[in-house]
């Protein structure tokens, strides 16, 4: 994030150089240490939520709060309407709002908008282009940080990264296993976008398994691999789950949308029952070297992950989510602090 605060948005964690993205884990890890207190007082945050939350809104509000900020959580459903995002667009269509007089007016009242976008869910072609996040930040004169879009979730990678890197003490040589486990609710691919592309860059060994028909953007791959050249790095996609969790040091369970059905529920439903055998058990985490289990919430017991590993003396689950506050006010510092 570099220029002055108002042109230093959090799309993807690709925003940060290196050395910003090593300084704000330290810092994390700092704000957790201490229970930082304080540094935001007289900034007020605004955080747009189009889809539901709970650890995201919860965990960004207490952030602000602690911070002696304030929060105000504005909802799709009861406090605003439809936006349009396409430029030079006639709108005489559902939105009667442009992003770009949305962003102007609230970029006025507020000292940075976190936002989780609304996805149009007719096809991944457009769902990945991000169109409506990009608006926000472009037409924003104050820091904009995406709080889930359909390509990326750079605050869940930033605790996702802090946890690695306090249970582990290092990336370089450290093996991770993005395991696919099955849902009925499969989330977006955005949570292992984001962990993926953040953690060769670091310098992790990861290994990705997942049922056919289950492939991450080609997009996102190919900057992954470009990541892990620079950083020295290795990806191995495809495995089997078996093969994945052997001598991993962390086990991340995820279930993702089939990009093949983006928008289709029918195909997708179809897919997806042919998978119920995806799960993390004690039998694959045993594969790892004393592999701890991740998983970013919500979680379905005993179908993505059973009890016995959820709530084993290896899970961080807890702790992965606890580090949603504690990575969070590092930003809001790094963003708005004096």
């Amino acid at each position: 994030m570099s220029g002055d605060s108002a042109g230093r948005h959090l799309i993807s964690l690709q925003d940060l150089g290196d050395d910003e993205l090593r300084t704000l884990l330290e810092g994390s890890l700092r704000a957790k240490a201490e229970a930082t207190r304080g540094g935001l007082e007289g900034r007020t945050a605004g955080m747009l939520f189009f889809r539901g939350s709970l650890r995201t809104r919860t965990s960004f509000e207490a952030a602000v709060h602690q911070l002696g900020g304030h929060g105000l959580n504005l909802n799709a459903a009861t406090d605003f309407w439809e936006l349009e995002a396409r430029s030079g667009s006639v709108m005489d269509g559902r939105a009667p709002e442009h992003i770009r007089d949305a962003a102007e007016v609230l970029s006025r009242y507020l000292d940075v908008l976190a936002i989780r976008p609304a996805l149009e869910g007719q096809s991944w072609e457009t769902d990945r282009r991000d169109a409506s996040i990009r608006a926000w930040a472009e037409h924003a004169r104050v820091p904009v940080i995406n709080m889930e879009s359909a390509l990326w979730h750079p605050l869940q990678a930033l605790a996702d990264m802090m946890t690695v890197y306090e249970t582990l003490g290092e990336f370089r040589g450290r093996r991770l296993a993005i395991v696919w486990t099955h849902s009925p609710t499969p989330a977006s691919s955005a949570v292992v976008h984001s962990l993926l592309t953040s953690a060769v860059r670091l310098g992790m060994e990861v290994r990705i398994a997942h049922p056919r028909g289950y492939d991450l953007d080609g997009e996102v791959l190919g900057c992954a691999r470009d990541m892990a050249e620079r950083s020295g790095a290795a990806i191995e996609i495809g495995t089997s789950r078996e093969e994945a969790a052997a001598g991993a040091h962390v086990i991340y369970a995820r279930s993702w949308q089939s990009l093949e059905d983006h928008g289709n529920p029918t195909l997708a439903a179809s897919r997806r029952a042919r998978t119920g055998e995806w799960i993390v058990d004690e039998a694959l985490l045993a594969r790892g070297d004393e592999a701890r289990l991740m998983h970013a919430g919500p979680v379905r017991r005993n179908l993505e992950a059973t009890d016995e590993v959820l709530d084993g003396p290896r899970s961080m689950i807890y702790e992965q989510a606890e580090n949603r506050l504690h990575s969070q006010k590092a930003l809001l510092a790094s963003l708005l602090g004096n």
